[in-house]
């Protein structure tokens, strides 16, 4: 049978078990048009934390919000070749840029308004998002502040604690999988653009670190490590911090042809789908999910069982059917909150391009 085939009897497998005569494509863009309407600024260029301003903590959205909508705009990008979903998006991270030392990086709130932290993983994210543009258009700006996004994160890594980076700048409290796990992905992304050693061997040093410390024995990462607290270990699973090694997983495969890491991305991806997927849904974070499904489309792109996807494709229409409001915006709260938006577009868009 190929894969032709098999792709065909799949798709009508899950089409049979929708809920929603709608396509993915089709609520990918409405989300898209909701998230312009209704939290984004056209005159200021920046964009909103949730659809409710009372409850809003600071006028324009935090950094992470964006983090999420860069690489849902990708997504539609992808799935629309020739249209500019990222170029606004764009020009709002622009305005959290702080060229500070000791390298320059993305600041977690807009920088005219205040001065705030810098998180590692919020530029690990969009440096991600930033190389799948590269990889998709060959744009070089892209490719120019992926290594610039890498070289702020490296100045967070230190041998404490046997080695991997911190969550934040300044704060040496915490190596989170949520700092080291996308900084993995960002240097074997790198590496595949540029071919440099240096940055398949920051990916295989953090990767070690990571398992070492932070992987449970049945493939689940957990939070973090806290080297101020004698090492203790943060054990709280979370479905991103997964679904990214499972991601790093398949790139190691592919980069180094070494079985060993497809055997791991299988385990990670079962060993996510028994303690996560519950009733036909993932927990409540849309953006978890949609890097969690991230790592689920790597796996079924080299090893074509859809076993991962039809359960994501299972969650997406349930969110669709139970948690929309009449705005076409998603979630359990009055309030609609921007990441929220961008994961659930994300998820729409890579399984509407799958």
């Amino acid at each position: 049978m190929g894969r032709r085939t098999v792709r065909f009897i799949f798709w009508c497998l899950l089409s049979a078990g929708s809920v929603s005569a709608q396509s993915n494509r089709q609520k990918a863009e409405m989300l898209q048009q909701a998230v312009n309407k209704y939290l984004y600024e056209r005159n200021t260029g920046l964009y909103i934390q949730t659809s409710d301003r009372s409850v809003n903590h600071n006028l324009h959205a935090d950094l992470w919000g964006l983090c999420g909508l860069i690489q849902a705009a990708n997504e539609m990008e992808r799935i629309h070749p020739g249209k500019a979903y990222m170029a606004p998006v764009v020009k709002a991270i622009n305005q959290y840029y702080d060229p500070g030392p000791p390298a320059p990086g993305y600041a977690s709130y807009v920088v005219k308004e205040r001065k705030e932290d810098r998180y590692y993983d919020d530029n690990q994210w969009i440096g991600i998002a930033y190389l799948d543009a590269y990889t998709r258009t060959r744009k070089k700006w892209y490719l120019e502040k992926g290594e610039e996004i890498y070289r702020f994160m490296m100045t967070g890594f230190d041998t404490v604690s046997g080695g991997g980076l911190y969550w934040k700048e300044g704060d040496i409290t915490t190596k989170n999988t949520c700092s080291n796990g996308p900084a993995i992905l960002l240097s074997l992304q790198l590496y595949e653009a540029v071919h440099k050693q240096a940055y398949l061997d920051t990916a295989l040093l953090l990767y070690k670190w990571v398992n070492r410390y932070l992987r449970d024995e049945d493939g689940v990462y957990w939070d973090a490590i806290k080297p101020a607290e004698n090492n203790r270990i943060d054990s709280a699973a979370y479905t991103y911090n997964t679904g990214v090694m499972l991601e790093a997983n398949v790139k190691l495969y592919r980069i180094t042809g070494n079985a060993q890491y497809l055997r791991e991305a299988r385990y990670i991806a079962e060993g996510s789908y028994r303690r996560f997927f519950r009733k036909g849904r993932f927990p409540s974070s849309y953006w978890f999910n949609a890097v969690l499904l991230r790592g689920y489309e790597a796996l079924y792109r080299v090893d074509n069982n859809p076993k991962y996807i039809r359960a994501m494709q299972e969650y997406a229409d349930k969110v669709w059917e139970q948690d929309r409001n009449s705005s076409n915006m998603l979630g359990n709260r009055p309030e609609r909150e921007l990441l929220g938006q961008a994961g659930m577009m994300e998820i729409y868009a890579r399984l509407a391009g799958i």
